[in-house]
């Protein structure tokens, strides 16, 4: 029978969720938009923040979740862990070049420190946000949820992504992002507003019951996940995870430059405009397709997405006129928020019983660590020779163009041949 949640809980979820998936949007879109305007990074800079920020997401993950798992703790990690989240998010209040400039004087380029400045400042954000996010957050949600109603919650924190980009869109339209008090605004609210979700945690989160590992390793236990024996007796689960690092590759070689794309190579000032109902109806269709995934499973489910997603590509990449960019927007959230949404729901549902915490670092490896160095590095590539134009204070800027969808499509036609044999042999298991 299906279990039933309580309001605690999904108050919890979409809160903690949403909160996270806010942040998260911040440094992984709109970092690339600050280090582009106000330190005019280039497309192989923004490709290292993003790889840099994956390896320590990675790290992070694998420490902190066996460490939770030991413990037999969450909350207090998830909670703490956000109040920390916010205070770094805080701190990038100073990196603006006058300080800059007070702390470094003997720097041959401000620019060039404030970029290095970010990518440092990035991983320590990403320490406190994977620890919270990351590692507890999400085994809390795997521990509290089970096979019956795991798909109906996956749906709800898949969606999230989506509404934190109609919320990020929605609170920066206000904002000059070319002024560097608009910047300092824009961090004062997002890392005030982590710490304050990270203190009501303490009334809204509930602990599960678990077995703890306290008599275990706990350094073994950090590396519990890439054991042969642990493989050999859960394949389809690493299996599965492999699919997922491909889908992850997909979104990394487009997403750190989407924003960019709009604004630079399209000049789609009124993007937020065009982009909100596409974002609005794609969060209702990947909170459906959860409850789809819930009744016809991970096999029937996870080939619509990839249709949806690919076909997302092939309209952002042949054609710039409003109406189909915001077609191909939509089908390409779609189908990046409901894939998000199935495979999430089928490794929670492989992951062995009371090992969540440790099986987030290996989730991590292959959600955020091998796409988040392989995408951006195909994406920086394909944009090698972009076009570049001449900024008012004299530096140059690449300018992105449509070919990071055909790339993107190119790794979605991998995973579409990968996942043939996969789902057969799913099926006969069955």
């Amino acid at each position: 029978m299906k279990k039933s949640f309580g309001a605690k809980f999904f108050a919890a979820l979409t809160i903690f969720s949403l909160t996270g998936q806010i942040a998260w949007v911040v440094e992984n879109m709109y970092f690339n938009v600050f280090i582009y305007k106000m330190f005019h990074a280039t497309a192989e800079q923004i490709s290292l923040m993003v790889s840099a920020s994956a390896v320590a997401a990675t790290v992070t993950t694998l420490l902190i979740g066996a460490l939770s798992d030991k413990l037999g703790k969450r909350k207090i990690f998830i909670c703490a862990g956000y109040v920390l989240w916010g205070l770094s998010i805080l701190s990038f209040c100073l990196v603006r070049e006058d300080v800059i400039g007070v702390l470094f004087p003997m720097a041959a380029s401000a620019s060039a420190v404030g970029v290095t400045l970010t990518i440092v400042l990035d991983c320590v954000m990403t320490f406190f946000g994977s620890s919270a996010n990351d590692a507890c957050f999400n085994a809390w949600l795997t521990d509290v949820t089970d096979e019956s109603n795991r798909g109906t919650a996956e749906g709800i924190n898949a969606m999230m992504p989506l509404v934190a980009i109609l919320a990020v869109f929605g609170g920066f339209m206000g904002f000059d992002l070319n002024r560097r008090e608009s910047w300092t605004t824009i961090f004062l609210i997002i890392g005030i507003g982590v710490i304050l979700i990270g203190i009501s945690g303490f009334f809204l989160i509930k602990d599960p019951s678990m077995k703890t590992a306290e008599n275990q390793n706990y350094f073994k236990n950090i590396f519990y996940g890439f054991r042969p024996s642990v493989i050999g007796q859960n394949k389809t689960l690493y299996l599965c995870l492999a699919g997922f690092a491909l889908f992850g590759i997909s979104i990394q070689i487009f997403m750190p430059y989407l924003i960019l794309y709009y604004t630079v190579s399209l000049k789609m000032d009124n993007y937020v405009f065009i982009m909100a109902p596409a974002i609005l109806l794609a969060a209702v269709f990947t909170a459906l397709w959860g409850r789809v995934y819930d009744k016809i499973g991970f096999r029937k489910s996870v080939l619509p997405s990839l249709a949806l997603l690919g076909g997302g590509y092939v309209l952002l990449f042949f054609f710039r006129a409003t109406t189909p960019v915001f077609l191909g927007s939509l089908l390409m959230m779609c189908g990046y928020l409901s894939g998000m949404a199935v495979f999430g729901a089928v490794i929670r549902d492989l992951t062995p019983a009371n090992r969540s915490g440790m099986f987030q670092g290996l989730r991590i490896v292959g959600q955020v660590l091998i796409p988040g160095i392989i995408g951006p590095m195909i994406g920086s590539a394909v944009l090698k020779n972009a076009e570049t134009v001449i900024n008012d204070d004299g530096t140059v800027s690449f300018v992105p163009n449509e070919n990071i969808f055909l790339a993107a499509l190119g790794a979605a036609t991998v995973l579409a041949i990968y996942l043939i044999p996969l789902l057969k042999a799913m099926k006969k298991r069955k």
